[in-house]
Order: C-alpha cells, then structure tokens, then sequence
C-alpha cells in the first residue's frame, strides 16, 4: 500500500511541474514569475521527477519545435514519422539531449524569454544525479515490495517524465475525439482529465498554446487551472494576456 501511495505521489508531482513549470510556463509563457520563485520552481521540478528530469529550457525549445513543425518531418515527436511509441520516444531523446548539449541547429525564434539555471542544470542533468536517484528508487522498492509484481512499477517511476510524453505525444496524436479542425493530428485523449492533469486536452491546447486552461469544454475539468489561479492571486505569479 505504501508503494502505491509512494507512487501516486511521485506520477503527480511530477506531472504538475512537468505541465506546470516547463511546459506552461517555460514554453509558453503562459504566465511569468520572478526569478526567485523560477528558481524555487527549478528546485522543485528537480526533486519530483528526480532522474527523469529535464531542463526546462532544453524541453522548451524542444516543445516549441513541436507546435511550429507538428506531424512533419521537424517534429521531435510524431507519431507520423515513427514506427511505434518507443522508436518515437528514443528519437525525442536524442533530439532533446543535442539541444541541452548545444549541437543541435535551434532558430532564433525558439530562443526567447527561456528559463535558465546552467549551474543547477549541470548537476541535476548529470549521469551522476540520475544513478544515485535511481538507486533510490530501487532501495525504496526492495524495502517496501511486498510482492516482486511491485517492482513492474520501478521502470515507470525511473523514466517518469518519458512515461509520461509517450502518453500524450504519441496516444493524443492517435486516439481521442476533437474540439478544434487542425491541420494536424492532435486529439483530446481523455474527456476527464484527472490522470495527466490536463495535458490530454491536446487538441484544445494545439488550437491555443497559451491558454492556461487547457479545458474548453464544460466536462474537460484541467486541475491544474485552479491551481494557476490561486498562485496569481498570491502574486506568486502573472498571468498573461490571453491570446
């Protein structure tokens, strides 16, 4: 039970930061907030998604690639141009890991208003950083497994973040219904989203990038919109104008 609950835990946390912080805010600029709590921000997405953690930066460019090129032969994640959801997923790695490198050719446009926080990122994207969380995880499973069926769940919680792009980058360009006619494949994957907290409205969301509320409809609840409201009237962050 205390598996489950561990790993509810780490598939939330780590998915509101992943929408919240990096997607949201580092590549849509959705809203804005001051540099102590991007930091504070930078902080946390780092101890939720642990070893699967990517720099917010990196997976800016790499999502605003994805809106400007989707289902051509640019997009770092098209189910179109892959045979299956792993051959898609090893693609965005490589394209992903040559962008936080700097050898991969990034236009201009994809380079603007970015977080940025190279010293944290050297550590917290280091080979070191991913092993010694990884062997947290596997410590924490052996300790807690009651039965060895628990440990089919140590790969997800590994590769948290990858699990959590198969979903919507391959399956949300694949099954589900539309909001919006686009001239790609996007789809609402889920009619309720409390699974990947609002991310699998991906055809509202390709239909208005910057919207911080991915729902449109009156049953696509975004859990996440509550959420970005109350940090506003905190003053914690500031929404932008909605386009």
């Amino acid at each position: 039970m205390w598996l489950l609950i561990i790993f509810i835990a780490i598939w939330y946390s780590s998915l509101f930061c992943q929408t919240f912080f990096q997607h949201r805010y580092a590549a849509h600029r959705a809203f804005t907030m001051n540099k102590f709590w991007e930091r504070a921000f930078y902080i946390f997405t780092y101890l939720t998604q642990g070893s699967s953690y990517m720099s917010p930066r990196a997976y800016a460019i790499m999502h605003r690639m994805h809106h400007a090129y989707t289902d051509t032969d640019k997009d770092p994640h098209s189910p179109t141009f892959s045979k299956n959801v792993f051959q898609m997923m090893w693609r965005t790695r490589m394209i992903y890991s040559n962008i936080y490198k700097g050898k991969y050719q990034v236009e201009e446009r994809f380079t603007h208003n970015l977080p940025d926080w190279p010293a944290f990122d050297r550590w917290a994207h280091s080979s070191i950083s991913r092993m010694i969380w990884a062997v947290g995880y596997v410590a924490l499973f052996v300790l807690l497994a009651t039965s060895l069926w628990w440990l089919l769940l140590l790969p997800v919680v590994v590769t948290m973040g990858a699990f959590h792009g198969a979903i919507i980058n391959w399956y949300a360009h694949k099954y589900g219904y539309t909001n919006f006619r686009m001239k790609n494949t996007s789809q609402n994957l889920l009619s309720v989203d409390i699974f990947m907290l609002g991310e699998s409205y991906h055809n509202n969301h390709h239909k208005s990038p910057a919207s911080v509320n991915f729902g449109r409809r009156w049953h696509e609840v975004d859990p996440v919109y509550p959420f970005i409201r109350f940090l506003a009237w905190l003053h914690i962050i500031k929404l932008a104008k909605q386009r």
